[in-house]
């Protein structure tokens, strides 16, 4: 049964060929819902936000990481 459904794919596509591959693109990319000014521009502050503050933490531990070990081998 799986190869009669194989075969019934490759006839489906060899049968619509190249353009119509680009056609059923274009008629997808017309039902798409795109956001808002309003929404893309919060959704651009909340990934700056979170990106500042990542980078911030992150520098933290490697500084703090970075004098605490500098403490241990010193004392050996």
């Amino acid at each position: 049964m799986a190869v009669n459904s194989s075969t019934k794919i490759e006839n489906s596509t060899q049968k619509g060929g190249i353009f119509k591959f680009f056609k059923d693109i274009k008629a997808e990319v017309k039902r798409i819902t795109w956001p808002s000014n309003k929404e893309t521009k919060k959704a651009f502050i909340a990934v700056a936000v979170v990106t500042i503050v990542y980078t911030i933490m992150v520098g933290g531990f490697d500084y703090i990481f970075q004098n605490l070990f500098e403490v241990i081998l010193k004392l050996k």
